[in-house]
């Protein structure tokens, strides 16, 4: 859980990831970064200071970083946190330059576990690695043991003396070894030996059983060479028999040969008739075709023939419709002329009697009143005569349809009265002659031959 609050942040310093890679440890340089005062374990809970320095074998760039990784790390993407490494102020190659970065109590680990500083550049590849540390407080076997210069030395000769008898052990220890090898190879023959002599023994049992089931089959061969031979016996008149059969059978093959040269004479004769008869087929099939094709151009003639006679009958019957409507439209076209004269007469009536109603009304004097000493009762013809006039004046005032015998007053303007007469006819689109709609056949009989034209 620690590793995983580390690597999310970065020790408030940026947000990127540091770089990393899966180089192994033995493609890394451990020596180009040297870190220095490194304990052996730091207190929990307080800042860690590490100071290192980078040697003349390392060019510091502005992504290389220091991390802290437990023992037994294989890549550089197992860092637990990390800083960014500063740039030196000097940027001189030639010597070497101390360094030092600090990390905050909150990102270190929290367990007893070994950990140890590395330095990695922007490539991610480690350059150089502190001793192990652990993060855990100060105990009694952490004290510092002070010893004299004559223990010391005593020390360090138990130590040579140890090392002797170390290289010694270690050199009786190889040729045991040695010896174990060569013993170990000795056996390993030994057993191939066995392997091998156990085989040819097994492979001995083989033979025998091998052997005499040979022995059990050369007697039996030995029974079936007595039996060959009676067989042979047998194949030998055999054979006299089928000689015989094929002397025999050579007479007859010979006259069957004789045969097979006179059946082919004749085949040759019946393929030539074959062929004539074939050339009589080929010149029957070419006027059978002929036949066909005549048979097929009398067809379309005839089916030719006898859709002109359709047309010939569609057309006289066209005719006969054609004279039909032609004698129809002339009887309505003879109606027609009656209905127009006699529209034309009734419309001179009309008018003649308008005229003639507003003659007599323009005539008729004004009747003065009665003047005061005059007659009672007035002069009952002057009444008449008024009566006369105002009677007149009414049949002047009326307009009749000549149609629908509808009645107008005189004040409708002649538009209207127009329209109204004009709404009972119906006017040919092509020659403009008019019809009543009650004659709507005979109407449509006359634009039907206006379409025969």
């Amino acid at each position: 859980m620690g590793a995983e609050l580390s690597k999310t942040s970065t020790m408030d310093e940026t947000s990127d990831e540091p770089p990393t890679s899966a180089v192994l440890l033995d493609n890394c340089h451990f020596s180009q970064v040297v870190f220095n005062n490194v304990e052996k374990f730091y207190v929990p809970g307080g800042d860690v200071t590490c100071y290192y320095t980078l040697t003349q074998n390392i060019v510091p760039r502005g992504k290389d970083w220091v991390g802290i990784f437990r023992v037994g790390w294989k890549t550089t993407r197992e860092y637990y946190t990390f800083m960014w490494a500063p740039l030196p102020s000097d940027a001189r190659g030639d010597t070497a330059v101390q360094q030092q970065i600090q990390f905050k109590a909150y990102y270190l680990p929290k367990d007893d576990e070994y950990y140890q500083f590395c330095y990695v550049d922007q490539d991610g590849v480690v350059r150089g690695a502190s001793v192990p540390f652990q993060f855990r407080a100060e105990t009694e076997d952490d004290i510092l043991v002070v010893t004299t210069q004559g223990e010391v030395e005593e020390i360090e000769l138990q130590n040579r003396n140890l090392h002797k008898e170390n290289e010694e052990l270690q050199a009786s220890c190889a040729s045991l070894q040695k010896q174990n090898i060569d013993l170990q190879e000795e056996l390993n023959k030994t057993q191939e030996l066995q392997n091998s002599l156990e085989s040819l023994r097994c492979n001995t049992e083989k033979l025998e059983l091998e052997l005499n089931s040979l022995k059990k089959e050369n007697k039996h061969l030995k029974e079936l060479d007595d039996c060959r031979e009676a067989e042979l016996h047998q194949l030998k008149e055999q054979i006299q028999n089928v000689t015989s059969d094929k002397e025999r059978l050579e007479t007859r093959l010979k006259t069957a040969l004789d045969r097979m040269d006179q059946l082919q004479s004749q085949v040759l004769n019946y393929e030539k008739e074959v062929e004539n008869l074939s050339h009589m087929d080929r010149d029957k099939t070419e006027q059978l075709e002929s036949l066909k094709e005549e048979n097929r151009q009398l067809c379309v003639t005839r089916t030719q023939q006898q859709q002109n006679h359709d047309l010939m009958k569609e057309l006289e019957e066209q005719k006969r419709l054609f004279q039909i409507l032609q004698a129809k439209k002339n009887e309505a076209d003879e109606e027609n002329q009656k209905l127009r004269e006699e529209n034309d007469r009734l419309l001179r009536r009309l008018s003649q009697e308008v005229s003639s109603f507003s003659v007599v009304s323009q005539a008729q004097a004004p009747i003065p009143a009665p003047e005061v000493g005059g007659l009672l009762f007035g002069n009952s013809c002057c009444a008449a005569g008024a009566n006369l006039g105002a009677g007149a004046a009414d049949i002047a005032s009326i307009r009749k349809c000549p149609i629908c015998d509808e009645v107008f007053p005189e004040d409708i303007e002649t538009s209207q009265y127009e329209v109204h007469v004009q709404s009972h006819l119906l006017e040919c689109p092509l020659c403009s002659e008019t019809f009543e709609k009650s004659n709507k056949q005979v109407f449509d009989d006359h634009i039907f031959c206006h379409g025969l034209e």
